[in-house]
């Protein structure tokens, strides 16, 4: 909703103005990045399907402005179409970004200067800049080091996807307990990842991500197709599809 939205936009802001002020003032400091994405070329062709037009070269703006459009269309749908964009462009990582450094940027939100300073209650890089803010108000010398900068960003981004992975796991276990009396069910899904040893789809009513068995090799993230629930697996969060042609 929009007060979420506008929260939201409060945090960026401010954790921009904090990376801001960290570099204007010389100081070595965790960055919160996103790379520009390699798969941008699917990104493109995602956008395609809904008949816009994105630049053949990574752009972040005009990706901001494409999802935006595409939330105010289909606010209902807009959670699935924003889940297959995240993972084409990639997950995030702290890095640390010195003095007259150029600095990486945050493709995801279309920003240059970022950093996490807004949860120091649940984060600990946001800690770890507010210190670095607070030195630098009362004229003190940084808490940290280069090396210990360096240290602590590879180990919270090394903690983060250890989280991250532990919170799928519950909320896999979570689906397959709702929809262990829905075998045999069709949905429509859409592609949320794709190898060569797995596809893996998310079906939209209930919103839950599963396994596609029995081929699908040939598809690709963002692409929609008709599933079957095949089987659940509760104690090992496995929910398993086969694609209804």
């Amino acid at each position: 909703n929009r007060a979420r939205q506008l929260i939201e936009e409060f945090m960026i802001a401010t954790n921009t103005c904090t990376a801001q002020f960290l570099a204007q003032n010389g100081a070595s400091a965790l960055r919160r990045v996103v790379r520009s994405p390699e798969r941008w070329h699917r990104i493109v062709e995602v956008a395609a399907k809904y008949g816009e037009r994105l630049p053949a070269e990574p752009d972040s703006l005009a990706l901001e402005a494409f999802l935006a459009r595409r939330r105010k269309a289909d606010p209902l749908r807009f959670p699935d179409l924003s889940l297959v964009v995240v993972k084409l462009m990639g997950s995030g990582e702290y890095v640390v970004e010195h003095p007259k450094g150029e600095p990486i940027g945050h493709f995801g939100l279309a920003v240059r200067d970022y950093t996490h300073s807004t949860a120091p209650n649940r984060r600990y890089p946001d800690l770890v800049s507010l210190r670095m803010v607070k030195a630098l108000l009362q004229g003190e010398r940084s808490p940290y080091g280069a090396a210990e900068l360096s240290a602590l960003a590879e180990h919270c981004t090394q903690q983060e996807d250890a989280a991250q992975k532990v919170e799928r796991s519950v909320r896999k276990s979570e689906a397959a307990l709702y929809l262990q009396g829905m075998v045999g069910k069709k949905f429509d899904a859409v592609v949320t990842g794709a190898s060569d040893r797995a596809v893996w789809v998310r079906i939209f009513a209930p919103p839950a991500e599963g396994m596609l068995v029995g081929g699908g090799t040939h598809l690709d993230v963002g692409q929609k197709l008709r599933v079957k629930l095949v089987e659940t697996n509760v104690e090992r969060g496995f929910i398993d599809f086969e694609q209804v042609l």
